[in-house]
This record gives C-alpha cells, sequence and structure tokens, in this order.
C-alpha cells in the first residue's frame, strides 16, 4: 500500500508482547520506515560506547534507561527521517519520552498490544538464544532439534540475562510502572488504540484493518 501522505505511529507493549513482529508487517505492508529502541541500544551496547555501558548497566539490572538519555538517542536518529512516514517501536516508554517527542513530532496514532503478563512471561523464559549469531528458538513453538544446541553451530544455547524468570519479573513490573501513564497521556489526546490478545497472529488482522483506514 502507497501512502497518500506522511504517517507517524508508535507501537506499544510490554517486553515480550510481539512488538518487533507487528512492527515488521506494519513496515512491510505500509511501507513505514521501523524505528526500534531496542536495536539502537543493542548497537550501542555493541560497540560498548560510553552509553552502551551505561544502559547494559540498566538493562541488566531489570531497569529501564533514563529518560534524557533514551530521548536524545531516539530525536536525533529521527532527524534523519524528515518528511518520511515511520513507525517506533520501543520509545516513548515515560510521559517525559511522549512530551519530549510531541515537542518535535505530531504522532498520528498509538497501537498499544495488550497481552496479559502470564503469557508474556511464558513466552521470554522459554526463549533460548544462540549468543554468537543471534539465532533464537523457543521450547514450546520453535525448538533446536537437539536439545540445548544451536541448529546450524551445534554450539550450546544460552537464556539470555533478561530472559531469566526473576528479570523478565522485573522488566514487566518497570514496564507497567512507567508506562500505564503514558497510556493515559495518549488515551488523553485520543489516538491511543487498543489491540488486545494472547497470539500474535490473532492481533495482526485488527491492526491491519485500522491502519487501512487511517492511512487512506
Amino acid at each position: 500500500m502507497v501512502l497518500q501522505r506522511v504517517f507517524r505511529a508508535v507501537v506499544m507493549g510490554p517486553p515480550g508482547s510481539g512488538k518487533g513482529t507487528i512492527s515488521s508487517r506494519i513496515t512491510k505492508s505500509f511501507g513505514l520506515t521501523h524505528l526500534s529502541s531496542g536495536d539502537l541500544l543493542r548497537g550501542n551496547i555493541k560497540a560498548k560506547t560510553d552509553l552502551g555501558l551505561l544502559m547494559k548497566s540498566c538493562i541488566d539490572n531489570g531497569q529501564l534507561v533514563p529518560d534524557d538519555v533514551i530521548s536524545r538517542l531516539i530525536l536525533s536518529d529521527l532527524r534523519r527521517l524528515e518528511n518520511k512516514s515511520w513507525l517506533l517501536d520501543g520509545f516513548p516508554r515515560t510521559v517525559s519520552q511522549a512530551e519530549a517527542l510531541d515537542g518535535v513530532y505530531n504522532v498520528d496514532t498509538v497501537l498499544n498490544l495488550d497481552v496479559p503478563f502470564q503469557t508474556i512471561k511464558e513466552r521470554l523464559t522459554s526463549r533460548w538464544t544462540h549468543l554468537p549469531s543471534g539465532r533464537v528458538y523457543n521450547i514450546d513453538f520453535n525448538p533446536p532439534k537437539v536439545a540445548g544446541m544451536d541448529d546450524v553451530t551445534g554450539e550450546p544455547l544460552a537464556q539470555r540475562d533478561d530472559d531469566t524468570p526473576e528479570t523478565v519479573t522485573r522488566r514487566l513490573k518497570a514496564y507497567q510502572t512507567q508506562t500505564e501513564p503514558v497510556l493515559e497521556y495518549y488515551r488523553s489526546k485520543g489516538i491511543l488504540e487498543v489491540f488486545s490478545g494472547t497470539e500474535t497472529n490473532k492481533i495482526w488482522p485488527h491492526i491491519h484493518v485500522f491502519l487501512s483506514k487511517k492511512t487512506t
């Protein structure tokens, strides 16, 4: 679908709610440029920048990155997308971040993925990764051919620090405390749309119908 105008959207939802999958489908179907705060964070962490080391410390402790740091990171990256349609994934997470974004851009719609925390806990704590390549397996629906081993290299899989049950619980509580006010902020502006469910494939058709109407 070719958009008739510049369209700017935000996708929200707890860690593990399917934001990445939904974002890739929106990008493919509607041609928005996808900007993931997680990808930007990981890029800085991998490069071991001062910012990256600070952010890794926060994430390892189940905390969110300070508002001013993440806002500066995201807004500087958005400047390269002037006059383009985009989809933000993972930002804003606090009212302060939302206000920083509003100070520069008008957001057309905010899509909130309302997935039960119990579903997310089961999803994330079942996830194992081949750390060198980033290949991800899920022991429930995408298990490796040999338990605990990567399909391609045969090397052992590991559970990322932020996928352990204790860290997942902390991340969800941190999300709920800091991000619920953001949903109220966007609800009061009349641009929040909530999509509830436990399966991404069942949530997606409703999002597609909504955006098809919204972008024409």
